[in-house]
């Protein structure tokens, strides 16, 4: 009889996509594909596909506070993320979930408008997720739009997105990717990582004519992922900025639309003398 493979447990707290390429869906993928047990909680149901949003119901708070228990009492995850929590009042279910179990990292994906351009965050969630959330996090993954919310500027240059990192993590206390994959006139798709100690300049060549709905998701999926293998956070940060690059070069032709591919590196997964599955990332790959 073989010896059962271990692996950590992740969480997605997010919305569904009926598209599947955002949301909960990408999140499941990415766990999967860095060898990751995912589990999730629900916070909204949604009409969408890569071209349009035609509608969201969200969850009951109630609801979500018993996937929460459900969750973390048979499954308890060594990380977790956010994504779309789209109302006041799951937020506040959320934060206090994450007061009581401050011992699992918590990335916070602060998804606002989708890339249709779909608000998906409701009246005075932003000030509620600023004021109960933010400052629970271990990070916080804001692209330019978002970066621009949380600090009242619009970012327009490498120097902004550092300007920016430097004033959220001194603002909520976590730290911060301010992402730069849609910043113009550039060749590089360039993030900046802060955590109020070091800086770390993360570059990959643009890819450009594929489409970039469920990077973000992607994106701090793969850092959840990452750390549920005790990564430190700087190197979850890096491996995640690795993954996603490959996922949008890899993107695959769906019917009418190209998608991202969060299992790209999925023949990569090794397997240690422990029984235990390694995520495949470079920190992790095996050396020759």
């Amino acid at each position: 009889m073989t010896k059962q493979q271990r692996i950590p447990i992740a969480l997605t707290i997010a919305g569904s996509d009926s598209g599947g390429g955002a949301g909960v869906q990408a999140d499941l993928k990415t766990f999967q594909a860095l060898a990751v047990h995912g589990t999730s909680v629900l916070t909204c149901v949604t009409a969408q596909n890569p071209k349009v949003l035609t509608g969201i119901q969200p969850c009951s708070p109630d609801m979500i506070l018993r996937q929460l228990d459900a969750v973390f009492s048979e499954l308890p995850p060594k990380a977790a993320k956010t994504g779309m929590l789209y109302s006041a009042s799951i937020i506040h279910v959320v934060a206090d979930y994450f007061r009581t179990h401050r011992k699992t990292p918590l990335v916070v994906d602060p998804v606002l408008v989708s890339t249709s351009g779909t608000p998906l965050l409701k009246g005075n969630a932003l000030r509620i997720l600023e004021k109960e959330l933010l400052p629970l996090a271990t990070l916080i993954t804001p692209n330019l739009d978002e970066a621009a919310l949380l600090t009242g500027r619009p970012l327009k240059s490498l120097e902004d997105l550092r300007r920016s990192a430097r004033e959220i993590q001194g603002k909520f206390g976590c730290a911060v990717l301010v992402k730069g994959g849609h910043l113009k006139n550039t060749r590089e798709a360039a993030d900046i990582f802060f955590d109020g100690t070091s800086e770390l300049l993360l570059t990959a060549p643009f890819v450009g004519g594929m489409s970039t709905h469920g990077t973000g998701c992607t994106y701090s999926a793969a850092v959840a992922a990452l750390l549920a293998y005790d990564h430190p956070l700087s190197e979850a940060v890096a491996g995640a900025k690795e993954h996603i690059t490959q996922a949008i070069a890899n993107s695959q032709h769906v019917g009418r639309h190209w998608v991202l591919n969060p299992g790209w590196n999925a023949a990569g997964r090794a397997k240690s003398g422990r029984g235990e599955t390694k995520c495949g990332c470079s920190s992790c790959k095996p050396t020759r």
